[in-house]
């Protein structure tokens, strides 16, 4: 691994870290809860030693299943404890309504630094005037696909999930006459958790069919368009995808492209960095586009994703912990992790930055996809989300394992939708 900012000017780190101390009497162990995909633990590690030795504090990072769908249960289970053994929990982008009574308001701590970060990520994090969770990074999914393939083909880049199928099926195809028998078309998240509900919600909006919930409240979800979508979603298993897809997460998928065994892969912006390793079998045979569309000119969709760091309320160690993730959300550790991570930083400026643009160039085109995220229907239902999210990817993982017509399921997961707003959300 690269020694950390090394293309940081040492100057400002000082800064940006003598501005993150809060009143610090004495070093303290300062407890995160992250999951992780990838190098994501170790980079994390690498990134707090400045912070470290600055300030004295020391961090112990404690990982979480990669499923958001177990992490966020687990966070429930010890918030509702009010565990004190937690100061700083990583959050998904999501969870900020529903996990908002049990985190320190930031509000008071970060006006002089909030102005730097997208307005929308702000916007996502705050609830009822609480500023819940500062961003550490956002997220929004591509289509990784293999540039020398497409060539030896001479196929287009896919613009529509039509044609994504008929390129993935020609080349898989051919690659396994010509011996390749592990050749799959496309890989993507089909278990039955968060991960499916982000990649079913791609499909169904690009389709013309919506959000699931509007922003309005109203369960939009039954509907020609979805069913549509999740018909083609159903071809793909065991055809162009792996019959085991429906049990894929982001790694599985991540472990079938980057051994070179997929022609298209839907994922994360954390994929491109691994993908690019000097011991990756892809090295510099793949480039990212935007999700397909449903039509014709239509539009893509892409899951708005993002992780941010939020103070439990129960912390015994909250000034330790402010310091901690003010210095994480900065603008210099932001850099480093698009540099070395190839994640997205919620920094507008750091869009333009130079070092960013010579050294990881996918970061521009990431913000053309960044542009077109779509929000899960997390703000018009609450906290009732997680069940709303629950229910979906549930019905949806059905219609693709053939456990009824996707007709039949979302007539299903209307009513039940429909059961659990009530008279509201």
């Amino acid at each position: 691994m690269k020694k950390p900012w090394k293309y940081i000017n040492a100057p400002f780190l000082s800064i940006s870290i003598a501005a993150s101390v809060i009143n610090v009497a004495q070093a303290e162990e300062v407890v995160l809860v992250s999951g992780a995909v990838g190098k994501d633990i170790e980079i994390l590690k690498e990134i707090v030693k400045p912070w470290e030795q600055k300030t004295g504090h020391t961090l112990t990072v404690f990982p979480m299943p990669a499923s958001t769908t177990d992490q966020f249960a687990q966070y429930r289970l010890w918030l509702a404890a009010g565990n004190a053994d937690i100061d700083v929990f990583q959050t998904d982008v999501i969870w900020a309504p529903q996990l908002a009574n049990n985190f320190v308001d930031l509000t008071p701590y970060t006006k002089d630094i909030i102005n730097q970060h997208f307005p929308s990520i702000i916007e996502s994090q705050t609830s009822n005037g609480k500023l819940v969770a500062l961003p550490f990074f956002t997220d929004a999914p591509a289509l990784y696909y293999r540039k020398d393939l497409l060539e030896k083909y001479q196929k287009a880049a896919p613009t529509t999930w039509q044609e994504l199928t008929a390129t993935a099926k020609e080349i898989q195809t051919k690659e396994r006459q010509a011996g390749n028998d592990n050749m799959w078309g496309f890989v993507w998240q089909g278990n039955s958790y968060e991960g499916l509900t982000c990649n079913a919600l791609e499909w169904v909006k690009s389709f013309g069919g919506g959000q699931i919930v509007e922003a309005d409240g109203s369960i939009s979800i039954n509907n020609e368009k979805a069913i549509e979508a999740l018909k083609l979603a159903k071809s793909w298993v065991g055809n162009i995808s792996p019959a085991g897809v429906l049990a894929y997460q982001e790694e599985d998928a991540r472990g079938v492209w980057q051994t070179g065994n997929a022609v298209f892969m839907r994922n994360w912006p954390y994929a491109y960095a691994l993908g690019n390793m000097e011991t990756s079998t892809i090295k510099d045979q793949f480039a990212v586009m935007p999700l397909p569309s449903g039509t014709e000119n239509g539009p893509s969709a892409a899951t708005l994703g993002g992780w941010n760091l939020a103070v439990s309320s129960y912390s015994t160690k909250k000034d330790a912990s402010i310091s901690l993730i003010k210095f994480l959300a900065s603008e210099e550790v932001q850099k480093y992790q698009a540099l070395q991570s190839s994640r997205l930083p919620t920094i507008m400026s750091l869009y333009d930055d130079p070092d960013i643009k010579q050294q990881q160039p996918m970061i521009a085109q990431w913000k053309d996809v960044f542009l077109q995220a779509v929000p899960r229907p997390s703000a018009p239902t609450k906290i009732k989300y997680n069940e709303v999210s629950s229910k979906f990817f549930s019905a949806v993982h059905a219609t693709l394992l053939g456990s009824g017509s996707a007709e039949e399921n979302l007539e299903v997961l209307e009513y039940e939708l429909e059961e659990l707003k009530g008279s509201r959300w």
